[in-house]
């Protein structure tokens, strides 16, 4: 059986029209002057298998090899991009005996900074926050419904479904972001999630080279990134390797029988990372974890298979040189094939050499942590992981504020979590937060506490790492994940026309709301210009009836941060810490800037101090 097809073929962005049937290539274009020049094309569409020869008119593009797989409605090809490449379009030729298919593959050039860079990295210099579009406001609303997709539910009454946010809505609030002092936005995944239901939270990705249509598509993500970097903010791309939703091309048409990790009958992961580097685990509980399906709409991708692994690395390097992403958060980390996710982040590393990239780390002890990112720690297994999600840094702020001081608990457990950061190559790294969309608001945890929340702050923005604030935890924001997690993905009061109350302003806000609106952005603001807070050596003291007592300081300034967890008024006796207060004489608030002679300083229950000492 041969391919009749015409001569003539209508290239689009991601579709070749070829009598009204579509052949659909991954990636849908590629860039000259990339660092690797190899490039596996995925070409979807009806017998497109049987397709013997594949060519390019220039010697501009090379064919190394084409690979016909067990699904005859794919085809995989081998290329070479030539140094001697330009950009523009490439005819190409698809041929099976006389029957030729021409088609065009775009060639972009690769980004020049014109001034303004990408995939620069975000560092303990910066200031993340963390953004559910759908959650946070509706730029546009035509976009609300899209035609043609599984999801056509939208209703604000209900915590599920979709409300309507895109990121035009972003893009209207840059400057109110960046007078809270963001210095980068982190958006939970923007790629289209075309499912019937939950596609509200974007981690079911259905197609891994198309924006969501209703955050505004590819088109609306563009104008996002520029928008950032000429506000002088970064943007992170919230990545997923371990999974795609049930909705996927590649899951309801596979192109082989182990493009997925398939068991006989449904198997959930365990959810238990301790297999992992367990040296008394079993086979069974280890591969359960990495190969076990996360949920039954979220199918886990085999990264053991070599095809699998280049479409998602070529996935990685493209949306960071298309859109011009600064950093790279993973999604699931521990639950990837560790083997494959060191050779992605090599990948992505070395066509990008300051990109920053983190995992999720949802795991329970320091060691545990430290194992999926680069470490000290003697294992067969070595992580080239840059930083994690630092939980144990969170339970740790969380015991503190929530639980009264003993030998272990309490603050203490704040401060025994960080003794054991020498098991981190970098610690200053790894992410520092107090809720995101996965966990209940902070604000809630401790009682709807306004003192501690201020002092739970204060320790985000000063302590060692990268801090991040979740979208409207800069107020006084409730909500716990029980009896369900759409009660911590709420929208943000003014994102919507038809909101009675609009938070982005300061008369929208309660009184509460606008203190902890002000603690942020005075302490955000000042660390942006402390090279103490962004780069300085961190020195803490063991506590003492609740008191925690530590120091970020380097050559040309030093940062005196104590909080009181207890519940007494207690003294702080500069006297007990001079090997860092020694050189001092007196020192200056962050929050109300007056300048004091360093002395006793007397500490409320619940309350913490930040200040900068002064010769």
């Amino acid at each position: 059986m041969k391919i009749r097809l015409p001569l003539f073929v209508f290239f689009t962005f991601f579709t070749i029209w070829v009598s009204g049937q579509k052949i659909n290539l991954y990636p849908s274009h590629w860039f000259t002057g990339m660092k690797n020049r190899e490039l596996q094309i995925m070409i979807h569409a009806d017998k497109i298998g049987m397709i013997k020869l594949c060519r390019f008119i220039k010697n501009e593009i090379i064919v190394k090899k084409i690979h016909a797989v067990e699904n005859m409605n794919y085809l995989f090809i081998d290329l070479n991009i030539t140094p001697n490449a330009k950009p523009g379009l490439q005819k190409g030729q698809l041929i099976n005996g006389k029957d030729t298919i021409r088609f065009d593959f775009e060639l972009k050039a690769k980004r020049k900074n014109n001034g303004i860079d990408y995939a620069k990295g975000v560092t303990s210099k910066d200031f993340i926050y963390l953004i559910m579009p759908d959650r946070f406001c509706n730029g546009d609303y035509s976009n609300d419904r899209v035609p043609g997709m599984l999801d056509q539910t939208l209703r604000k009454d209900t915590v599920y479904n979709r409300h309507g946010g895109d990121l035009q809505g972003v893009i209207n609030h840059m400057d109110y972001l960046k007078d809270l002092g963001v210095t980068a936005i982190w958006l939970n995944p923007v790629l289209i999630n075309d499912m019937p239901e939950r596609t509200e939270h974007g981690y079911a990705i259905t197609d891994h080279y198309q924006v969501d249509p209703r955050l505004g598509g590819n088109s609306a993500y563009h104008k996002l990134v520029d928008a950032a970097h000429l506000n002088g903010m970064k943007v992170i791309q919230d990545a997923i390797y371990n999974h795609v939703g049930s909705k996927h091309f590649t899951v309801t048409d596979p192109p082989m029988k182990d493009w997925l990790n398939q068991w006989p009958s449904f198997t959930n992961t365990n959810y238990k990372e301790q297999p992992l580097f367990d040296p008394y685990g079993s086979g069974k509980d280890r591969k359960q974890m990495s190969d076990g399906w996360f949920t039954r709409e979220m199918p886990d991708m085999n990264q053991k298979n070599p095809f699998v692994s280049a479409f998602l690395i070529q996935h990685a390097i493209w949306c960071v040189e298309e859109f011009g992403i600064d950093g790279w958060r993973i999604d699931t980390y521990a639950y990837n094939d560790l083997d494959f996710m060191n050779r992605c982040n090599a990948a992505l590393s070395a066509e990008f050499p300051n990109i920053s990239i983190f995992g999720e780390t949802w795991v329970h002890g320091v060691p545990n942590q430290s194992y999926f990112c680069e470490n000290n720690i003697n294992t067969t297994f070595k992580s080239n992981l840059q930083g994690a999600t630092d939980f144990q840094a969170l339970w740790g702020i969380t015991d503190a504020m929530t639980k009264p001081f003993s030998w272990t608990d309490g603050v203490n457990k704040l401060y025994n979590t960080l003794t054991q950061d020498f098991l981190y190559k970098d610690p200053m790294r790894n992410v520092v937060f107090l809720d995101n969309h996965d966990l209940s608001r902070f604000y809630s945890v401790i009682g709807s506490n306004k003192n501690k929340y201020k002092s739970a702050l204060s320790w985000m923005l000063t302590t060692r790492g990268i801090p991040q604030l979740y979208y409207t935890s800069e107020f006084a924001t409730e909500g716990k994940t029980s009896p369900n997690d759409g009660l911590v993905r709420l929208d943000f009061p003014g994102g919507w026309k038809e909101d009675s109350i609009n938070k982005f302003i300061a008369k929208g806000r309660t009184e509460t709301d606008e203190e902890i609106f002000q603690h942020i952005k005075t302490l955000a603001n000042f660390r942006k210009e402390s090279s103490a807070l962004q780069t300085g050596s961190f020195m803490q003291y063991i506590p003492v009836d609740g008191l925690y007592v530590y120091f970020r300081y380097d050559k040309n300034q030093t940062i005196l941060i104590a909080l009181n967890t207890g519940t007494k008024e207690i003294s702080i006796n500069p006297e007990d810490y001079k090997e860092r207060t020694s050189a001092f004489s007196s020192f200056r608030s962050v929050f109300d800037k007056k300048i004091q002679k360093l002395s006793t300083i007397n500490l409320e229950p619940e309350q913490s101090v930040v200040l900068e000492l002064i010769k």
